[in-house]
C-alpha cells in the first residue's frame, strides 16, 4: 500500500472575498465633506472678523452724586429735675413660714443601704444535655461534650415508659460556672443543656 504525502499536496487557494457591486470606490474625491469644513471655516474666519472690527465695550464708571457731610448734631441734655425722696410706703409683709422643712432636714441625715449578701446555694447544681432512651445514643453524645474537654457522665433513671439514659454534667458549687459550660457547649453545637439542683 502505497503512503500519501499530505505535505507536498499543498494548501487550498484562499478564496477571494466577493465583492460588492454597490460598493463606492474610495478613490474619488469627498465632495460633500470637503463643503461641510468649507463652511465650518468661513464662519470662523467671520466670527473673527466680527469680534475685531467692534471695539470692546468699556466699563462704565458710576457716577458718584455729591456727598454733603451732615451737620454734627449736638446732644440735647435734658434738665436737672430735683430729686424727691420717695413717698414713705407701707412696709412689706413678714415673709410667710414654710410649712415643709425637709430641706433642713435632709441636708445632714445620712441613708444607710444594706447591701443583700449573695446566699450560697444550699445544694450543688448539675447541667444535663440530653436524655435518651438508647445507651448508644447517650455514649455518643458524653463523647461529644468530651471533644470539648468536658467531663460528663451518663445516668440511669427508671420512667414509665421505661430506662432513659441522661447524660449530665456536674456537681457545680456555683450556677455560673455551669453556665458558662453551657455556652461552651452551645458554641460547639452541642444543645439544649437544661440546668437545675444535683438531685
Amino acid at each position: 500500500m502505497a503512503t500519501k504525502d499530505y505535505v507536498k499536496r499543498g494548501r487550498a487557494a484562499a478564496k477571494k472575498p466577493r465583492g460588492n457591486r454597490n460598493q463606492v470606490s474610495s478613490s474619488g474625491f469627498p465632495i460633500k465633506w470637503a463643503a461641510i469644513a468649507l463652511c465650518l471655516v468661513g464662519a470662523l474666519g467671520y466670527g473673527l472678523y466680527y469680534l475685531s472690527a467692534n471695539p470692546a465695550p468699556q466699563p462704565q464708571q458710576p457716577t458718584s452724586p455729591s456727598v454733603t457731610k451732615p451737620e454734627p448734631v449736638k446732644p440735647v441734655r435734658p434738665k436737672a429735675e430735683p430729686v424727691t425722696p420717695p413717698k414713705a410706703s407701707k412696709p412689706l409683709p413678714p415673709k410667710p413660714e414654710e410649712k415643709w422643712r425637709y430641706i433642713e432636714e435632709l441636708e445632714n441625715k445620712e441613708v444607710q443601704v444594706d447591701a443583700k449578701k449573695e446566699q450560697a446555694p444550699t445544694k450543688p447544681y448539675l447541667m444535663q444535655c440530653g436524655a435518651y432512651r438508647s445507651q448508644s445514643q447517650a455514649e455518643e453524645r458524653k463523647a461529644m461534650i468530651a471533644f470539648q474537654g468536658l467531663t460528663s457522665q451518663i445516668k440511669v433513671s427508671q420512667g414509665e415508659k421505661g430506662n432513659w439514659y441522661r447524660v449530665v454534667l456536674g456537681p457545680y458549687p456555683q450556677k455560673r460556672k455551669a453556665e458558662s459550660d453551657r455556652n461552651q457547649l452551645r458554641r460547639a453545637g452541642i444543645e439544649p443543656c437544661a440546668i437545675w439542683f444535683w438531685e
